[in-house]
């Protein structure tokens, strides 16, 4: 290294917050350096790949653009996750796919990510790790382009096609047909002819998440550690603050980005013969996907060309060498047996077991609210699947940013004790239980009535024929405002067009039943789900769940800081691999699958396919929303007591460097003061 660029360094390292600036090298660590880089080339340390390379690129090899792009890269991951859970519902219905069907789908990523995480983390470890996480970000696009090309194999399908105007223009005779079958027809046996199953999209959409979950795997396993080990321990907590901030940036746009494509038709150069608010809308599901593997791929490059280490890491570890210290003794082979004593030695750490089983309980509670809010949302307070996006985006996840930023801030302004941040997530777990008792309590009782229709119904000879385990969906709204599943429920026999152009059914027999005067000119329904307003719950839930986004964020850091500093170094990153494996096994993966069963439960109406149930049409929202909210707060319950016990055996963990002064950085340089990293000394059992 040449004096004019260790003086850009220095003058660099003045405007970037987050580098430590580098210690005055002394004669012995020069030559040691410089007998490495005549070893490796300078290869190790060298910005860029391929054509993309040279003197200019040089100066993005910090650590302040590492942060930067990795936060970025980490948002756009997040983003298609998030886009994925925004159009689940939209999915189901399009391709008649069960809730606890697409709660397994959507684990496929996780069980990928299990399989591979740890072998991934111990191997890929002492690797080029950036190049690694390019790859992971390759298969990223590769999920983004599997998912969307069903929509170009199956096209818009034609219970979409059906409800465009084009569709009766095309063939007048299928669509006066079709709404035929919506009427009363004993004659015809009543029930309606079952729908064809697609089984191929399901498998399609289970194996994109699979390949998606090794580059998840990849990218957070590496990347952390990467941070971690190319950065100064006192500038750790800022630099995961920022990412993480930038990351969660993912979702609120991921949910936006959805918003805005459910608002355009599935087939978006026809014209629609319903609204948005009506639960048979699809939107453009497959839209968004295109931009994501656009953005994806441009993130995977810009990850490629990171070095394997940062100059200034290598600056550090050369002084390092000349202590007594890990870095001075030659890397190790990797093999099995090395791989599974280290596992017997993570077992022993009580911080490390009590720390990832009390994150795999949380988990398992929240990963409900993660996957199904929108679904949630639409179900509960009659919203619209662009309307629900955009709330569980934009606005909760603006919330869950402030709480990173702010939760960064005080962590390296204050720098807490390890019990402090354990204390603190305990809080946090304890707070969000309260919150989702008062989800409980939020409830619209327009919304709830509407599970009343089936049984309303059921007992009246007027619509008796129409009575099957699995019907059509086509709800139409009486006089009364109470919604009937189709017009043949409601006993109606003839259809007509009022000045309006909307589609009224008439001698509708089933209609004014409960009256003792029914008048025959009030036996007529209106085509669609009477209006239902729930905006005001709505607006109460979303205040509560904004709550709840500020406070959780805030313990992301202090947990993953415990996680971080609780075991040997060279350790952490198969840790974390191990961590994540064990996290998918027990929590990622069972919760999504079991919080789906558990919302088929209370399922009223049922699409049906030749092969199996389809999607869930209509669901008893006052029972679901009891169970589904106290089976998540049991869970979250659990997890605060582990965090006690995490408390209680941090007493001696430190999370950062102690403070030096200027004389103690000269005397460093000169090998007069022992540097001890904090985390080079296994936790005492």
């Amino acid at each position: 290294m040449t004096e004019e660029r260790r003086k850009d360094t220095l003058e660099t390292s003045e405007t970037l917050p987050f580098i430590e600036k580098p210690f005055a090298i002394s004669d012995e660590a020069r030559k040691s350096e410089n007998e490495s880089g005549r070893e490796d080339d300078g290869k190790d340390t060298h910005c860029g790949f391929w054509i993309l390379k040279g003197p200019s690129m040089q100066r993005f090899a910090t650590e302040k653009m590492y942060v930067i792009l990795y936060g970025l890269a980490g948002c756009v991951m997040t983003m298609t996750f998030a886009y994925f859970n925004a159009t689940i519902t939209t999915l189901e219905k399009r391709y008649k796919i069960p809730t606890k069907v697409s709660g397994i789908i959507s684990v496929g990523n996780d069980i990928s990510t299990m399989l591979t995480a740890a072998i991934l983390g111990y191997y890929a470890g002492h690797g080029h790790r950036p190049r690694w996480m390019g790859i992971g970000l390759l298969t990223i696009v590769a999920f983004c382009l599997l998912t969307s090309s069903l929509h170009f194999l199956y096209g818009a399908g034609e219970d979409a096609l059906k409800l465009t105007r084009e569709f009766g223009q095309v063939n007048e005779t299928l669509a006066s047909q079709e709404r035929d079958k919506k009427l009363c027809q004993p004659s015809a046996g009543g029930c309606v002819q079952e729908e064809v199953g697609q089984w191929v999209p399901q498998v399609f959409l289970f194996a994109a998440q699979l390949i998606a979950g090794v580059g998840q795997a990849l990218f957070y396993t590496l990347g952390i550690a990467y941070m971690d080990d190319n950065a100064s321990k006192s500038k750790t907590p800022a630099m995961l603050s920022m990412s993480t901030f930038l990351r969660m940036l993912g979702p609120a746009i991921g949910y936006s980005l959805a918003a805005l494509c459910l608002r355009l038709y599935i087939e978006p150069t026809l014209e629609p013969l319903i609204g948005r608010e009506d639960p048979r809308w699809l939107g453009a599901w497959w839209l968004g996907w295109l931009v994501l593997a656009a953005m994806t791929l441009v993130s995977a490059i810009l990850l490629f060309m990171f070095p394997k280490e940062l100059p200034s890491s290598k600056r550090r570890r050369l002084q390092l060498k000349q202590t007594e210290r890990k870095q001075s003794l030659p890397l190790k082979e990797r093999s099995f047996g090395d791989m599974m004593k280290t596992v017997r030695k993570l077992s022993k750490n009580k911080v490390y077991i009590y720390n990832t089983i009390a994150s795999i309980l949380y988990f398992f509670g929240y990963m409900a609210y993660w996957i199904f809010t929108p679904k949630y949302i639409e179900t509960q307070y009659r919203q619209s699947a662009a309307m629900a996006t955009m709330a569980t985006g934009t606005v909760a996840l603006g919330f869950s940013a402030a709480g990173v930023l702010i939760s960064g801030y005080v962590i390296s302004k204050y720098r807490p004790s390890a019990r402090a941040m354990a204390c603190w997530n305990a809080i946090v777990d304890f707070v969000t239980v309260a919150g989702i008792l008062c989800y409980v309590a939020i409830g619209c009782e327009g919304s709830d009535r509407l599970n009343s229709l089936t049984t309303l119904s059921a007992g009246n000879s007027c619509s008796a024929s129409c009575h099957c385990d699995y019907v059509h969906y086509a709800p139409v709204c009486s006089p009364e405002n109470i919604t009937y599943i189709s017009a043949c429920h409601a006993g109606c026999t003839e259809r007509t067009k009022d000045a309006l152009g909307r589609t009224i059914y008439t001698g509708c027999q089933c209609l004014g039943s409960s009256s003792l005067n029914p008048q025959p000119e009030s036996q007529f329904a209106v085509d669609g789900t009477c209006p239902v307003d729930c905006f005001s719950e709505f607006l109460i839930f979303l205040g509560v769940m904004c709550f709840l986004k500020l406070v959780g964020a805030s313990s992301k850091s202090t947990n993953l800081l415990i996680a971080l500093r609780c075991m040997p170094p060279e350790e952490k990153t198969f840790a974390l691999g191990l961590g994540s494996m064990v996290a998918s096994l027990l929590g990622f993966i069972p919760s999504p699958v079991f919080f789906g069963w558990l919302i088929d439960n209370y399922c009223l109406v049922w699409g049906k396919t030749c092969s199996n149930k389809g999607n869930c049409w209509l669901y008893d929202t006052k029972s679901l929303r009891y169970a589904l909210n106290l089976s998540a707060a049991v869970f979250i319950f659990l997890g605060g007591f582990l965090n006690i016990a995490v408390w209680y055996h941090a007493k001696d963990l430190k999370i950062f460097d102690d403070e030096q002064s200027p004389k103690d950085s000269l005397k460093n340089t000169n090998n007069e003061v022992e540097m001890k990293p904090i985390d080079s000394k296994p936790l005492a059992n």
